[in-house]
């Protein structure tokens, strides 16, 4: 371990005094709501982390073609003027270490390792009902108590590993995508299957396949995806953003999806066909989220979505030069953007080369995984390397691996036995004094994933601040308030077309038997931050608050 991680590896004590917070998590959301908590309001606080070092989901996320799918001067903290100042994007898109690097920076600048634990996974939180304080257990054995509970586990960090038979007989490698080894992997020379054709897929492929001897990818769903076009950011454009930072924070906390842009005004149908597909292929060639900002109703109107939709295949046709295998990867069961919209580095492209074999699982399902590769219905494919780029137990996993008990020893897992229930994805009813940064029924991983964040962490750290200024150690969601809510958001998410979309990993479906739920609040960000300072004008409105 480097001088640059851990100062605290494990609790000095077993029985340690009592936190006032214990944070789960030290990635974007747990190093802002330990600055918060910490260094604004003098709280005693400490965070758990699994991973030997400051990162979140990007300690983990290591795996080959791994980088931000928004644009690195928007994908980063905004409360400080001087980190603002102080730190440069090399890249449009920013790789995986360069974001490491980047938190790795703020932990610095802030001294917010001195109250990180790393190496440390927490085995069950539980509630003390007599004493009004949460009991945290680790795997190691230690226990903390701490007044507040706020879990920063990330919405994507708990990795999902299909129970393909015969996994333990493979004789080769195999890593799931989300939990990469930190020193690199070797595809020279080797026969390598990706299985997942989702964002992480379609980044890893073009990168893999350069490398491999051979790569064939498993493909279950055809996605759509738009060309990143990421390239290096210039000194004149580094300057000219961070003159403009103000503007553009401002502007991204008025928009749905807490990006620093917004579509124009217009609907795709009230343009002629050619001025309709000129906005289109302008779009593509710039690249990146903005293309679904092309017009205002993608997202809520099928006539307009289908342009867009009809677009990105017709690219694809074109890109690919096997018809067959053109078929294959153009999507026909959902509406573009209503699943998680990629970005690519020539990704249609990798097709087009001679040491790449695409199978649709669909048509030809995969039976089992043997010693030497996979056997699917029309035969086995041998491989040297698995790559399971699969995806993640999205938003709930995360939580539930928490092992999280309320009042009565009510498991978490039993409370969203049918699907998560919360009130403003902060709170969940039976668990006092428990926070949920970016949890379900927030827009979380609909947005700009600092903007939701930093709004989470502020928000959480006003309540606790106006909970100390009144005396009040407790606060809970209402049941009422949270029943009210969760109607709001699968009514909010009726009025789009992304419940629609019935493979989406918003609605669980890439796990088997979890429940299928619309888990994020698809009424945008900035009407979300409206309601929640709407109930903190009303007193906290929702929740029940005591001494």
């Amino acid at each position: 371990m480097t001088s640059a991680q851990a100062t605290l590896e494990r609790p000095v004590a077993r029985d340690s005094a009592v936190l006032d917070a214990i944070i789960v998590g030290a990635g974007f959301a747990g190093l802002y709501q330990l600055h918060s908590l910490r260094d604004k309001l003098e709280m005693n606080v400490r965070v758990l982390e699994a991973g030997e070092g400051v990162g979140g989901t990007w300690y983990w996320n290591r795996y080959p073609g791994a980088r931000c799918d928004s644009e690195s001067y928007y994908y980063s903290f905004s409360f400080s003027d001087e980190l603002q100042k102080e730190w440069d994007w090399s890249e449009r898109y920013p790789k995986h270490f360069e974001i490491r690097r980047y938190l790795d920076f703020v932990a610095d600048k802030f001294d917010l390792r001195r109250s990180i634990q790393f190496n440390t996974r927490v085995s069950q939180a539980a509630f003390d009902e007599a004493e009004g304080l949460w009991q945290v257990t680790t795997e190691a054995g230690e226990r903390l108590r701490s007044r507040f509970l706020i879990t920063a586990v990330g919405c994507l960090s708990s990795a999902n590993v299909p129970r393909i038979p015969g996994l333990e007989s493979f004789k080769g490698q195999w890593y799931h995508t989300g939990r990469w080894p930190h020193e690199d992997v070797d595809f020279t020379g080797k026969r390598v299957g990706l299985i997942g054709t989702g964002s992480t897929g379609i980044q890893a492929a073009p990168v893999i396949a350069e490398a491999a001897a051979h790569l064939t990818v498993f493909q279950r769903t055809a996605n759509y995806s738009v060309p990143a076009r990421n390239c290096a950011v210039s000194l004149e454009e580094r300057q000219q953003i961070k003159a403009d930072y103000a503007s553009i924070r401002a502007m991204a906390r008025t928009t749905t999806n807490g990006y620093p842009f917004a579509p124009p005004p217009i609907s795709a149908m009230e343009l002629s066909e050619e001025e309709r597909l000129a906005r289109y292929e302008a779009a593509w060639e710039r690249g990146g989220m903005r293309f679904r900002a092309t017009f205002n109703d993608i997202l809520t109107n099928k006539e307009s979505n289908n342009t867009a939709s009809e677009f990105i295949r017709a690219k694809i046709r074109s890109i690919v030069k096997d018809p067959e295998v053109a078929e294959k990867l153009t999507p026909k069961d959902h509406h573009f953007a209503t699943k998680r919209p990629p970005i690519d580095s020539h990704y249609f492209e990798t097709f087009n080369r001679d040491n790449v074999t695409l199978v649709d699982v669909k048509a030809s399902p995969i039976l089992e995984i043997t010693p030497d590769g996979i056997r699917t219905q029309d035969g086995e494919h041998q491989l040297d390397i698995i790559v399971f780029a699969t995806g993640f137990d999205a938003m709930t996993g995360p939580l539930l691996a928490l092992d999280i008990r309320g009042r009565g020893g009510l498991a978490l897992k039993e409370a969203w036995a049918e699907g998560p229930r919360t009130y403003l994805g902060l709170q969940v009813a039976g668990f006092p004094n428990l926070f949920t940064i970016t949890g379900p029924g927030s827009p979380s991983v609909l947005t700009n994933m600092p903007v939701a964040i930093e709004q989470h962490v502020e928000w959480i750290t006003g309540c606790i601040a106006d909970m100390r200024q009144r005396g009040l150690n407790r606060i809970e969601a209402d049941p009422a308030a949270v029943e009210g809510w969760v109607a709001h958001v699968n009514e909010a998410a009726s009025a789009t077309l992304l419940p629609l979309a019935e493979s989406s990993w918003y609605l669980g479906a890439n796990i088997p038997g979890k429940p299928r739920v619309f888990m994020p609040y698809a009424g945008g960000m900035a009407r979300y931050a409206g309601i929640c300072q709407e109930v903190v004008q009303k007193g906290y409105e929702g929740f029940n608050r005591s001494a």
